[in-house]
């Protein structure tokens, strides 16, 4: 299978405390003092002691030091001194104490950041050692002021959170304006990845049907869970959903989905209580519960957000224009991973038009709407030569070799298109989804093999 690794299910939390600064009875002022040029790193204990990497400590002496001693600069020490105070009553006030890493910790593991980033991607990541575990270091900017209560709160669920197909929090970290996520690093490749193998066109792992609805099955049911099942007052949305953010695992080819928690924890998301959540994003990055502008000004403020936010070929339309992202939006997001598992198309491809001289867009959403009701029929008719079966053959992605379920194939593209549908309040909800799903999974198994 193709080499790209990427972050993933972070493991239970531990029983190991972060370490917590020295604080003396007398001269507490002077040792506050002193703490912005020789950060402490005294446990609590000796059980939670953290040894320190000389390879770290050497390059951070490197950057932040003047002459052998080891010091850094005013701001840094003051964020850490800072985060850590904060942390301490936060850490203490966690009812089951998911990982409420010390920012001292985030800056040895990752060599001060300045350790070579895991990916390209915008949001800065770095694959490191924290606690003895590999994981994935995440830096996210906090979109609007969260008070402590809130964060702890959710920050405790998402940690308590448990589903085989949503790579799991480990834990987090505190900083200004940043907020460092922590996950478990484990072997696989990107879902993207697998069905468009960047080294070999014509090569893919999930070369069986039953393969691929497997990760349909899996998603389905992981979003379903982060819709409807983590215990909180509040309808989640997860935001991110799209083919990037799925990792198929080594060797079991099971599908996890990444980032749960993010927007939530970030401040991208404001849930209502159950009966309608509600995210808007403002021109200043404000998040607020209720869309007072009209969509036309909100379409204009909120353009440089959504290029930031959104990912093309995945934002609904309500969601291209208000930048509001509802459960009905992953919805959307959904419906189009499950199209391009199907197919193993991109979401949105351009194509040179000789005649025009121009690009013409071409839509997985559209191209499967002529695949199943043809030019004008119902699709349900001719199965001959432009019929539902002829034109199937020819979408589905050609490496399954045209052996799948014809019919199965149908029934899920149909599903598909539904959650794509252009009214946000004609979509299905997640637990339908996942029961369709899981249905025609079944029927794919004991149909037939392979």
């Amino acid at each position: 299978m193709c080499r790209s690794r990427m972050a993933t299910n972070a493991a239970e939390p531990t029983s190991i405390s972060p370490p917590t600064p020295r604080r003396s009875s007398r001269n507490s002022r002077a040792t506050t003092r002193t703490s912005t040029s020789q950060p402490s790193a005294v446990p609590q204990s000796p059980r939670s002691a953290v040894p320190s990497d000389p390879s770290t400590s050497n390059i951070t002496s490197a950057n932040y030091s003047s002459g052998s001693s080891y010091r850094l600069d005013t701001s840094t020490a003051t964020a850490s001194l800072s985060s850590r105070t904060s942390l301490t009553s936060l850490r203490g006030s966690l009812p089951e104490k998911p990982h409420i890493y010390d920012f001292s910790e985030i800056r040895s593991a990752t060599n001060n950041f300045l350790a070579k980033r895991y990916s390209a991607s915008p949001t800065p990541s770095w694959r490191c050692t924290l606690r003895d575990k590999d994981v994935i270091i995440f830096q996210r900017k906090f979109r609007r002021k969260m008070e402590t209560s809130e964060l702890k709160d959710k920050l405790s669920i998402i940690c308590r959170s448990h589903h085989m197909s949503i790579i799991k929090l480990l834990g987090a970290s505190i900083s200004g304006n940043h907020i460092y996520l922590v996950y478990d690093y484990m072997h696989g490749a990107n879902l993207v990845d697998c069905l468009r193998n960047p080294r070999n066109a014509n090569f893919t792992v999930l070369s069986t049907w039953m393969s691929r609805m497997q990760i349909a099955t899996d998603l389905a049911h992981g979003l379903d869970y982060i819709h409807n099942n983590t215990g909180m007052s509040i309808n989640l949305v997860h935001k991110h959903v799209k083919s990037s953010g799925v990792i198929v695992t080594e060797p079991s080819f099971n599908a996890k989905i990444c980032h749960f928690g993010t927007a939530e924890l970030c401040g991208e998301a404001v849930g209502e209580q159950k009966e309608g959540n509600v995210v808007k994003i403002g021109g200043s990055g404000e998040i607020t519960e209720e869309v007072s502008e009209s969509p036309a000004d909100l379409r204009r403020l909120d353009s440089r957000v959504l290029q930031f936010e959104g990912v093309r070929g995945y934002m609904s339309p309500e969601f291209q224009l208000t930048g509001v992202a509802t459960q009905q939006s992953d919805v959307y997001a959904f419906g189009v991973v499950i199209l391009e598992l199907l197919s193993g198309e991109e979401p949105l491809r351009y194509k040179f038009d000789r005649a025009s001289g121009n690009y013409r867009k071409i839509s997985i959403i559209d191209r499967a709407k002529v695949v199943v009701d043809g030019d004008g029929d119902d699709g349900g008719g001719d199965r001959g030569e432009d019929g539902v079966e002829w034109r199937l053959r020819r979408w589905v992605d050609g490496k399954l070799k045209d052996s799948f379920p014809v019919e199965v194939a149908e029934k899920i593209t149909r599903v598909a298109l539904e959650c794509v549908h252009v009214e946000p309040d004609q979509r299905p909800n997640m637990r339908r989804v996942a029961g369709k799903i899981s249905k025609l999974y079944l029927e794919s198994k004991f149909g037939r093999t392979g």
